[in-house]
């Protein structure tokens, strides 16, 4: 039984006949949202060894009182199948308690995982500084039930990024490939067979991670990156070139395959219309023999496409080098790679200045969206 399975039949079979009676006509949200490979469906026989169990978030509106079930939730067991029973908390490092009911708000429950509270409005520092996993889990994991939409109206505005946020991470993405592609024939023809194997996978990962921002979804963090990779649309026609460039032996073959992947991307980005389309083409790198992808003219010419007040202030500031490319840290999972740092959402939030945010930058972010989405009207 998977975990989300386990989960929504213990929610329905010992949760919920007790807690019905007691809330009444007060609406409630139950759910399964945090920490873990069973929040995203991608757990299996290996999972259960550590903290595994039937998880559930119980959570009420700002004014009800939790009082009464509190208590009513004093009487459940504390295992369920054989496993222990994990309840949602906002102040586990993990977001779980094992066997003690917790209740919380909407506004908790998104604060303490985020840092903000999206019904009170998403700006561009929470934007930056949300990693794609926390994203993830918050609008896939499963809600058992939600009449009142205490989660699914958060969850709706966090689907994807305004559409002048959304060119500001894919070119901080695209930037992120120019910056090393020119090295794998550099390395390779120098010599140096190791470093160019290593900047290799470097830019496969950044072209993989480019790929869910190109489809408009959330990135998981390493474990889980090939297998939900694999879920794209785009995944049939990169991986051959992903794969030959991992296991090619001369550099040569490796430059090749990671430039036709560009292209791959280069060509679904022109397709998003986000910005003026640019030849995929690859190129020759200034007089050398290293061939490369048009990742520099997307980020010029995502970046020129940039209208948003609060984006245009932030790209502006942080500058770019003499031939004219923009310095883009992106996100803080574009910039940081640090478990210790995208698991914490305090240090999260400390980190805009290093992604080059000072106080109210973030003010003013448009939330119209391509998919003809819109958020919720509090922006901040």
């Amino acid at each position: 039984m998977s975990g989300r399975e386990l989960s929504q039949r213990f929610y329905a079979e010992v949760v919920r006949p007790v807690i019905d009676p007691v809330l009444g006509d007060t609406s409630y949200a139950a759910a399964m949202l945090g920490d873990g490979s069973d929040v995203l469906g991608y757990d299996d026989e290996v999972s259960p060894d550590h903290d595994f169990g039937p998880r559930v978030q119980l959570v009420l509106p700002e004014q009800a009182d939790p009082g009464p079930l509190l208590h009513a939730l004093a009487g459940l067991p504390t295992s369920y199948a054989g496993y222990p029973i994990l309840y949602g908390s906002t102040s586990a490092t993990n977001g779980w308690i094992e066997g003690v009911p917790s209740v919380c708000t909407p506004e908790d429950l998104f604060r303490s995982r985020l840092g903000f509270d999206p019904a009170a409005g998403i700006g561009l520092v929470d934007w930056l500084t949300a990693p794609t996993q926390i994203l993830a889990t918050l609008t896939s994991g499963p809600v058992f039930h939600d009449p009142a939409g205490l989660l699914s109206h958060r969850r709706a505005v966090l689907h994807w990024y305004p559409d002048d946020v959304w060119r500001y991470v894919l070119a901080a993405g695209w930037l992120r490939i120019d910056q090393e592609e020119p090295f794998v024939g550099r390395t390779g023809g120098s010599g140096d067979d190791l470093g160019s194997r290593i900047i290799s996978a470097r830019i496969i990962r950044d072209q993989m991670k480019l790929a869910f921002v190109v489809e408009r979804r959330w990135a998981p963090y390493s474990k889980w990156l090939g297998r939900a990779f694999n879920e794209l649309n785009l995944a049939a026609r990169l991986t051959p070139f992903l794969q030959t460039a991992l296991k090619a032996d001369e550099w040569r073959d490796r430059e090749e395959s990671l430039c036709t992947a560009s292209s791959i991307l280069a060509d679904a980005t022109n397709r998003l219309e986000l910005a003026r389309p640019v030849d995929p083409s690859p190129r020759q790198f200034f007089d050398r023999d290293i061939r490369v992808g048009a990742a520099a003219q997307l980020v010029v010419a995502l970046v020129e496409a940039v209208t948003d007040p609060a984006v245009r202030r932030l790209v502006d500031s942080l500058g770019g080098r003499l031939d004219m490319m923009h310095r883009l840290p992106g996100t803080v999972d574009q910039a940081v790679d640090s478990v210790d740092v995208l698991t914490n959402p305090l240090l999260r939030r400390k980190s805009g200045q290093v992604l080059g945010l000072p106080p109210g930058v973030g003010e003013g972010v448009a939330s119209r969206r391509s998919d003809g989405g819109s958020a919720l009207p509090a922006w901040t």
